[in-house]
């Protein structure tokens, strides 16, 4: 069903309405108008890496690890299995007269938020720094979860429109300053894709203000989002963000001036309650009631392409369509690809008939939480660290020892213990001494990285503080750094943290993010050779944060690999295998108006491996550019070893553009320098392993 009869039959319904009615369906629960054959809808429903809160469903790794994957076509897969699974539950669900929260076809989700400080709590939600690789995922997912048939699969949300990344405790009254040239360049590609070559059907709006006007109350940001993007679809408020505009951000003093404003500019249904106000407003006169029927119009136009009404061919879907075989395969093909390896000594991979005993130590070794982050799903089995080494080890009759080593962050794991993160602490040094290699597993969890009000950490509302490990597990690693014999650490969280004393003794590191339910298992498979990791970092990992602006600073500058001067811990874009994946080749092909093709021959001169191929691209002339090369495109690559391959990977022209202090974006000059390899261009990356990419000059009009 096209668009235009969607919202035809759309207005036909909601030309039978009663104001009453009409505002009762701008409710996130809007309730069921049984004269007219409307069933009760919930709005609210979350698919972030699976369908969240609704019972069983296939868990993929948390957003962060998707994006380390580096892979596009895997996005679309992902969005693909979520949408089965979100129209089985649904089917199931109403069909039993189950029309609660999480059980709708529309999924808020996903959250294209630039990851530009690593303090956010919020940060493994999204894809990461890049507003190109957040871009390129973006689609993808989008149009894996849509689909291209007569109705839509589901319907995706891009949240949160548009400049939101924390702090958390400050976001429900917080005015995010953002100058022309960082909304152009940063905060907005993202959703601009999602909405101009994804077709996302919904946009959700932020807590904060930005340059003074609240998100879900703009003039600004909707004109750039129907105006000037052409977006149709609806818009909706993150939950309490209305109620906001009077009690945080006192841009109205009652519940009834922030219906007006929100209804105004464009916000179609409420997360939250005060759009329970609508008919006060109505009776007022403060608000016209075009706006109602307008916002209830576009709602049921959703609800139409959804094909709600209708017959479509996804009723049949059922509860036999939900963790599939083939989609736990891909959940597990999802955790190897993002898993990054960040360091490597020649430990890696472990030769189980070398071993006698293996020790794995650490508090996210066997925790299931490691695995999940936030806004997740229930999965029927769970593998953690400690069981997929486990399961390795036990075919090979290799012995694993186990130590939890130390409470995530208190300073004991049992409460009649004494203090002073002693707790466990015997007991992993004993597991180290009497093992031939050591798995130390450590990290956060959605307890202390995650959203306000869900994170247990209060006093950071679920930001980071600094980018240290808790105290118990800085003891923890320095005291098995230290034990005499070779330690693979393995960090799980959503963020960068600082992996310093790692980096400096141990034998190799691997970043295995949230990496979801089968995790476990896909890291097993990494740690003895089964495959080998090939995930790249899609965020910087710094040293600290001292020489970081302020949190709340939402300038762009010392920010990010594109603007940050200082030297990180491990670059954006990095990231080992096991390979030996080098450019043998780069020469320009055929140029057309949208895209520049090179020609790339590469070659992998060690064990088979797939690899992230990589192209940035820096403008020697624009005075406005970023200072370092900016990421232009990506391809993931499968090589056998020794396997020689010709690719032809499409530049898009955009990557020529700059973005001047007005926020106008052009092609500026004609001299660029191309950087083709498999890592981000400079000297860090090469000195922590990583072959040096390809220079190539190009004169381009």
């Amino acid at each position: 069903m096209n668009r235009g009869e969607a919202r035809k039959r759309a207005e036909e319904l909601v030309g039978k309405m009663t104001a009453q009615e009409k505002a009762s369906q701008l409710r996130y629960d809007a309730p069921a108008i049984e004269r007219l054959g409307v069933p009760a809808y919930n709005w609210w429903n979350e698919a972030l890496h699976g369908v969240a809160r609704a019972g069983t469903a296939t868990m993929f790794p948390q957003a962060i690890g998707l994006a380390a994957a580096f892979d596009e076509d895997l996005m679309e897969q992902v969005g693909q299995c979520i949408a089965v699974e979100g129209r089985a539950k649904y089917n199931e669900q109403s069909a039993r007269g189950d029309r609660d929260i999480y059980k709708g076809l529309t999924f808020w989700s996903p959250n294209v938020n630039i990851f530009r400080d690593p303090r956010w709590g919020r940060g493994h939600e999204t894809y990461g720094e890049d507003p190109t690789l957040t871009s390129r995922l973006a689609v993808g997912f989008i149009k894996g979860l849509q689909g291209d048939g007569e109705y839509l699969q589901v319907a995706a949300c891009a949240k949160h429109f548009a400049v939101h990344s924390g702090p958390e405790a400050l976001r429900h009254g917080f005015d995010a300053q953002a100058c022309p040239k960082d909304l152009e360049e940063t905060y907005l590609p993202a959703f601009e894709a999602c909405v101009k070559e994804a077709k996302v059907e919904a946009v959700m709006g932020a807590y904060n203000r930005v340059n003074g006007e609240v998100c879900c109350g703009s003039p600004a940001l909707q004109k750039i989002l129907r105006e000037d993007w052409g977006f149709e679809g609806h818009f909706v408020s993150d939950c309490g963000a209305v109620k906001d505009f009077h009690e945080h951000h006192k841009v109205t003093s009652r519940p009834e001036e922030s219906v007006k404003l929100a209804l105004e500019n464009g916000t179609d249904v409420n997360c939250g309650c005060t759009y329970q106000k609508i008919l006060n407003a109505l009776e007022e006169g403060i608000l016209d009631e075009k706006y109602v029927t307008e916002s209830c119009v576009r709602l049921f136009t959703t609800r139409f392409l959804l094909g709600m009404f209708d017959k479509t061919e996804f009723d049949d879907l059922n509860q036999l369509d939900v963790e599939t075989e083939e989609h736990l395969a891909l959940s597990e093909k999802a955790a190897g690809e993002s898993i990054v390896l960040l360091k490597n000594t020649g430990v890696l991979p472990l030769d189980l008939h070398g071993l006698k005993t293996i020790g794995v130590i650490g508090p996210n070794a066997d925790s299931r939480a490691a695995l999940v982050g936030n806004y997740h799903g229930t999965a029927s089995r769970y593998v953690t660290v400690l069981e997929g080494v486990q399961d390795a080890a036990r075919e090979a009759g290799v012995r694993v020892l186990y130590s939890q080593g130390c409470h995530l962050f208190g300073e004991m794991a049992e409460s009649l213990s004494q203090g002073g993160y002693v707790d466990r602490l015997a007991e992993a040094q004993a597991v180290a001494a009497h093992s031939d290699a050591v798995v130390l597993v450590v990290g956060l969890d959605e307890t202390l990285e995650g959203e306000e009000g869900d994170a247990g950490n209060a006093y950071a509302s679920g930001d980071k503080q600094d980018l240290h490990l808790p105290a118990s597990q800085e003891k923890l690693m320095g005291t098995v750094l230290g034990c005499g014999k070779p330690v693979i650490v393995v960090n799980m969280t959503g963020s960068s943290v600082d992996l310093s004393a790692a980096q400096e003794k141990a034998g190799a590191i691997l970043q295995a993010w949230y990496p979801g339910p089968r995790g476990g298992k896909a890291l097993a498979d990494i740690l003895f050779g089964k495959r080998s990791p090939s995930g790249k970092l899609p965020v910087t990992f710094y040293r600290g944060v001292e020489d970081l602006p302020p949190f709340t600073d939402y300038s762009m500058e010392g920010r990010t690999y594109r603007f940050y001067k200082g030297e990180p811990l491990y670059p954006f874009g990095f990231g080992l295998t096991y390979g030996d994946c080098q450019i043998l080749s780069a020469n320009w092909g055929k140029s057309y108006p949208d895209a520049l093709h090179l020609h790339i021959t590469v070659r992998n001169g060690g064990r088979e491996t797939e690899d992230v191929l990589q192209i940035y691209v820096k403008s020697e002339d624009a005075a406005c550019a970023p200072e370092n090369p900016v990421l232009a495109c990506f391809k993931r690559v499968r090589l056998q070893q020794g396997e020689i391959q010709e690719l032809d990977v499409a530049v898009p022209r955009r990557s020529l553009t700059t973005v001047d202090e007005e926020g106008v974006r052009a092609q500026r000059g004609e001299h660029f320098t191309f950087y083709a390899g498999f890592c981000q261009p400079g000297a860090r990356s090469v000195e922590l392993g990583a072959v040096a990419p390809v220079r190539m000059a190009a004169m381009l009009s």
